[in-house]
């Protein structure tokens, strides 16, 4: 059954309509590396172990164009002392690395979703290096790594040997048949945690960048870029980028990162150009819900805005949630998807992603759009000059629009994701001269695509 809103939408063609909605494809943004999440922690191992169907139904949920969300990043984390378990006995000693071809899991789904589901971007970081380059000689409670600035070992400076053994890593995925696109080297340092964390500063950082960017290249890892600095929030990764900058490494990244907990993003950064990324932000608090309008900062409506504002007010190119799929032991809302034996259930959270993930394809541009009534809207033009927009209604009553500048195709169609509607395609409306009138109930969100 089409649900009477996508019925009205359908009804309202070319009905001359207070509130507009204007595109300006001419004019253009950032250009967008794609939307994702992360199984770090075991969670690939644990996804990799399941039965099928269940384990195909979880895949295609996350990675499917065609009936899931369609998220083209998959964010890994670089276990600990996985490839290089015990100490050299100093830094400048050579190395014994070891390889298990799993690396918890997660060589498994890398490969799966690079080869079955064409996603091109795996972003592999590090939470600390290995216990035995770092001041505290832990992998957890912070310290620093041996030899950047103001930080002395008695086993030497360690600064070449962790960007060798990252470069190793990426060596690894290499032979297992897994091309890594980004590498990071910190996340959230600005802390200290009683799991792997390390702590740096935007001058330290550079020195790890410089230092990493040689090997990657030397090793034949040109392509490889280069993430920097996963902090918690906007403000602090923005501090830590700019002394980056003014340690004069900048240049060597390829993507500017940082989380949303301790502080959403916020205005453009302006010391660069390079591609900026959301890597990882959820409610990790909130009950498990699949609500769309209720259930406060874990719903399905806060993270549609979380997304259309990171991209039209932050210039994001890219953005993560936290955990893609857990097990439904989990009662907190951390994860899009949960599981069980015999059942997959996404939430409403997934299903905002959606609207992005399979309308919002790697390499398509941001275009100008501008909007009344209370609309939220983005708008952007895919690499095959296909336009998709975005439009959530937060408020609690319906709002008739009329959209201009769809370009020159004969229909579009809308796609409706509201309480009770998930990503359910509606009639096609027909476009006259790149206009077309439509409506959204309240507390909802429809993207609207070549029909």
């Amino acid at each position: 059954m089409i649900p009477a809103a996508l019925h009205l939408a359908h009804a309202r063609i070319l009905q001359p309509l207070a509130n507009t909605i204007t595109l300006d494809a001419s004019t253009t943004y950032q250009k967008i590396i794609g939307f994702g999440a992360s199984e770090a922690f075991s969670h690939a191992h644990q996804f990799q172990n399941l039965s099928e169907p269940i384990r195909k139904q979880v895949l295609d949920i996350l990675f499917n164009t065609t009936t899931g969300a369609g998220l083209t990043i998959l964010r890994n984390i670089i276990t600990t002392g996985g490839i290089e378990p015990t100490s050299p006995g100093s830094a400048t000693k050579m190395p014994t690395y070891t390889w298990d071809g799993s690396d918890n899991g997660q060589v498994w789904l890398s490969k799966t979703v690079q080869d079955d589901y064409g996603v091109k971007t795996i972003y592999a970081n590090a939470w600390s290096a290995p216990a035995f380059m770092k001041t505290n000689n832990n992998v957890n409670n912070g310290g620093y790594l041996c030899g950047v600035s103001g930080e002395t070992c008695s086993s030497g400076n360690w600064v070449q040997a962790y960007a060798d053994y990252l470069t190793q890593y990426v060596k690894d995925y290499n032979s297992s048949g897994v091309a890594i696109s980004h590498v990071g080297f910190l996340n959230e340092a600005d802390a200290s945690f009683s799991y792997d964390s390390m702590r740096s500063d935007g001058a330290q950082a550079a020195e790890v960048i410089t230092a990493l960017r040689k090997t990657l290249d030397d090793a034949g890892f040109a392509s490889v870029l280069i993430n920097c600095c996963d902090f918690e929030g906007w403000s602090l990764s923005q501090t830590v980028l700019q002394g980056v900058k003014s340690a004069g490494a900048i240049d060597k990244l390829g993507g500017l990162t940082s989380h949303g907990y301790l502080g959403a993003p916020g205005a453009p950064f302006s010391f660069s150009t390079l591609p900026v990324w959301q890597t990882e932000w959820a409610d990790l608090n909130s009950a498990w819900t699949t609500s769309f309008s209720s259930g406060g900062s874990a719903s399905g409506l806060t993270w549609a805005q979380h997304i259309q504002s990171g991209v039209t007010t932050s210039n994001l190119s890219a953005f993560l949630y936290w955990i893609g799929a857990e097990p439904a032991v989990s009662s907190s809302s951390a994860m899009l998807v949960q599981w069980t034996s015999t059942s997959v259930t996404p939430s409403k959270r997934l299903w905002a992603f959606a609207h992005f993930g399979r309308f919002v394809r790697p390499g398509a541009v941001r275009i100008k759009s501008s909007a009344a009534g209370g609309l939220g809207v983005s708008a952007f033009k895919n690499t095959d000059d296909t336009l998709s927009l975005q439009v959530i209604n937060s408020g609690s009553g319906k709002v008739d629009f009329t959209v201009s500048g769809f370009g020159s195709v004969a229909q579009v169609q809308p796609v409706l994701t509201d309480d009770t509607n998930a990503f359910v395609f509606g009639d096609k409306i027909t476009v006259s001269g790149g206009s077309f009138s439509a409506s959204i109930s309240g507390k909802a969100m429809m993207s609207f695509i070549p029909g």
